[in-house]
């Protein structure tokens, strides 16, 4: 690259837009072409739940944007995904944002999550370019930021070891001392999904509530509280669920059956006294459509990394917005999908609030830098160009997976 590209690239990257005397788009100098050119990958490790799998795109000017690929299911599938797809990319423009969504969508709606989650990983890693290129955040690329405090939740489950009342109380209280004024936990995990027996559900169901109670107890009664069955429930013991959570006073019960057949949700969600939640599973608008329309849930929690990326996010928060109900992104994810979810959500009218998997690794924070940082139980998003962090190599190539 020329001596005078890099300058304005230089300008591009480091020099705040009211700076018009420093910013080529303001003297009329030219934008340089970035375009894609290769993609790196970083696994890290995490625990038995699993990993981080982090995503570095590379362009003709040296930019550089990452993205989270992580919780598809099948690291190794994924991460072929991921180099299929960043050969397609390679030689685009950084703007090829929407182009890559058409490219990816047969493989997509052939394979499902494993491509989705790869797909989507490049495609923050653009938008991330694409702040830089313009020294802004990457939510005014979205539309500007309305929503001035993210609010998290602590999920606690991918954390809790000791999965009895105590173990999740003690998980809990270590949330809120870490500031956290929520807390989620699936305390139905270890019931096998599509058990029948009467019996045996009783049991898991009569656990799960002990946890929650014990949980509930722990944080007061001022704390929200919020539950995620996973699923596990058929409509039948999905409505004496919610029957059963009420003196609890949850601020959200999630995916208590199967999202097909959604008939079933709805019919939990009317009868249900607390807000009912879910959808992390759904891929696209098209996916979403059938499962708002239905009422299934109050709250739809669509996932960055499987929904489709950050424009289908935007898309779906406006489908929601449009029935009348609120959004929170699903997203046990690294610090990287938090953020990513955070730039997009954070521009939308009827955001909530949105997970933070608490507790899994101590060094959680130092994978990024500056570090992520939580106070008062919200996410604080920087104001630095693009996402307004970079990868920490030297913490992930500590915890790599080997």
């Amino acid at each position: 690259m020329s001596i005078g590209r890099r300058s304005v690239l230089q300008g591009l990257v480091l020099a705040p837009l009211s700076r018009a005397t420093a910013n080529p788009l303001c003297s009329g100098e030219k934008l340089p072409a970035l375009t894609v050119e290769d993609a790196e990958v970083f696994r890290v490790k995490v625990n038995e739940r699993g990993n981080w799998t982090i995503v570095r795109l590379n362009t003709s000017g040296g930019v550089t944007g990452i993205g989270d690929a992580s919780q598809s299911g099948n690291d190794s599938q994924t991460l072929a995904y991921v180099k299929q797809f960043a050969e397609l990319l390679r030689g685009q423009s950084i703007f090829a944002a929407e182009w890559l969504r058409k490219a990816t969508a047969p493989t997509i709606a052939r394979q499902g999550r494993i491509a989705a989650v790869a797909a989507s990983a490049l495609e923050q890693c653009l938008w991330d370019i694409q702040g830089k290129a313009f020294s802004a955040p990457t939510y005014d690329l979205f539309g500007g930021r309305i929503q001035e405090r993210i609010r998290v939740y602590a999920n606690i489950n991918r954390s809790t070891e000791e999965r009895t009342p105590e173990g999740f109380a003690r998980m809990a209280e270590k949330a809120i001392a870490a500031s956290f004024d929520a807390v989620k936990l699936a305390p139905f995990d270890e019931m096998p999904p599509g058990l029948t027996d009467k019996a045996q559900v009783e049991r898991f169901m009569a656990r799960g509530i002990a946890c929650a109670a014990a949980v509930r107890q722990t944080i007061g009664p001022k704390r929200d509280l919020l539950i995620d069955v996973h699923s596990r429930m058929d409509l039948e013991h999905g409505l004496e669920l919610a029957r059963r959570f009420e003196p609890l006073k949850l601020f959200w019960i999630e995916e208590v059956t199967p999202a097909k057949p959604v008939e079933n949700l709805a019919q939990i969600n009317k009868v249900a006294t607390m807000e009912t939640a879910g959808g992390e599973s759904i891929y696209g608008v098209r996916g979403f459509y059938p499962y708002i329309k239905a009422e299934a849930v109050d709250i739809v929690m669509p996932d960055v990394k499987v929904c489709g990326g950050m424009i289908e996010l935007k898309k779906i928060a406006g489908l929601a917005e449009g029935a009348g109900l609120v959004t929170s992104p699903h997203g046990p994810a690294s610090p990287v999908g938090n953020l990513t979810a955070a730039h997009v959500i954070s521009t939308v009218t009827n955001f909530n609030i949105l997970e933070f998997s608490y507790g899994e690794v101590p060094w959680r924070a130092e994978l990024i830098d500056p570090p992520e940082q939580i106070a008062d139980s919200a996410l604080v998003l920087s104001n630095r160009p693009g996402l307004g962090h970079v990868l920490n190599e030297k913490t992930a190539a500590k915890y790599a997976v080997s």
